[in-house]
């Protein structure tokens, strides 16, 4: 098992708070590191949007807290209505992220002793924001995530299993049953790029040197996830039409197949230029051959609309598969346009960061 990132950062920021909860003699400690565990982020960028929410949904929190105990007591009611109020505060704010700290800052508060109640209510508030700061420090400071990293690694990966499927389907060799299981996996990583692509945008520098050279990487990755998508969307096509692809014309089928084989290999040779292991004229010329053998698979498609011993309704129901291999060969075209821009305008200030992976 892996450690990941967030968790190591958990783990230290966890660390930091309980010392200066103690070097600085709050009672009991732990209450900060609690605090830290929910202030943590998953990127230097959140940490930095999320402090000042943070800091102000804990003072709401706060100070509903305290009024409330000073009029209505520490009932379990009371505790209650406090937690709903915070919750509906802090949605109408729109700051749903930052809810579970705020619950928790109102409890911890509310469970202060009647005697002296501000005095360790304030305790309290501050061994909250004692955890929320070691969070910032830690966010900010150690661990630098790797999103670039990460996120080209996932779409190479997902995208060699979507290549492998579109085989096996053109050449009608492809399993279903594990086909199926297979699709749901894609799916849940599609949607975990997605995710990941959102923290690797939202990430700065602090250069603008080098941030104008992230913006460029941040359209190139959203466009390798944009052809990722239109190879998963052909696979569940073909998946769903292959009874229909199996009573085309042999001509037609074998177009099909030759022309995602060149799609495919088009796309595993733009992400391996973009790292450096591909010569730029290679995808020259696969560009060539793609763009022409869109044409002719349009051509004889078109052409059968035409042909008298074809079945319309077979015919209808394929054009889908044709008009995403159309959509695919598109975006493949773009990416790569995209990809010679990086490497042409700006070399000195576009540097890719890819490791090797373990």
């Amino acid at each position: 098992m892996r450690l990941g990132a967030r968790i190591l950062k958990t783990g230290l920021a966890i660390t930091l708070a309980l010392y200066i909860a103690t070097w600085l003699g709050f009672d009991p400690p732990v209450y900060a590191a609690l605090a830290a565990v929910f202030a943590v982020q998953p990127s230097v960028y959140r940490s930095l949007v999320t402090i000042l929410d943070q800091i102000q949904a804990n003072v709401i929190s706060a100070v509903l807290a305290v009024i409330f105990v000073l009029s209505f007591g520490h009932e379990p009611f009371v505790v209650g209505v406090v937690v709903v109020l915070v919750i509906a505060i802090n949605l109408k704010l729109g700051k749903e992220s930052i809810i579970p700290l705020a619950v928790v800052t109102a409890i911890i508060i509310m469970e202060a002793p009647s005697e002296d109640f501000i005095s360790f209510a304030s305790s309290r508030f501050l061994l909250i924001m004692i955890g929320v700061g070691a969070s910032f420090l830690v966010n900010l400071i150690f661990l630098p995530p790797k999103h670039e990293n990460q996120l080209f690694h996932k779409i190479t990966d997902a995208n060699e299993q979507i290549i492998q499927w579109i085989r096996l389907m053109t050449r009608h060799e492809a399993d279903y049953s594990t086909l199926k299981q297979d699709l749901k996996k894609l799916k849940e990583a599609i949607v975990k790029m997605d995710n990941l692509f959102l923290l690797y945008k939202d990430e700065r520098t602090y250069f603008k040197k080098n941030e104008y050279s992230r913006m460029r990487k941040v359209v190139l990755f959203r466009q390798m996830l944009h052809g990722l998508s239109k190879g998963m969307d052909i696979l569940q096509s073909l998946s769903k039409h292959e009874n229909n692809m199996q009573r085309m014309p042999h001509e037609l089928q074998d177009l099909v197949k030759d022309q995602l084989d060149e799609l495919t290999n088009y796309q595993e040779r733009i992400l391996l230029k973009y790292i450096g292991k591909v010569r730029p004229q290679t995808t020259e010329d696969l560009y060539e051959e793609v763009d022409s053998g869109k044409r002719q698979l349009t051509d004889v498609f078109f052409n059968l609309h035409e042909d008298k011993r074809m079945d319309r309704d077979e015919w209808i129901h394929f054009f889908p598969v044709v008009a995403l291999i159309v959509e695919y060969s598109e975006e493949l075209e773009h990416l790569d346009r995209l990809v010679d821009s990086f490497f042409t305008y700006h070399k000195e200030d576009n540097e890719v960061e890819i490791q090797e992976r373990d």
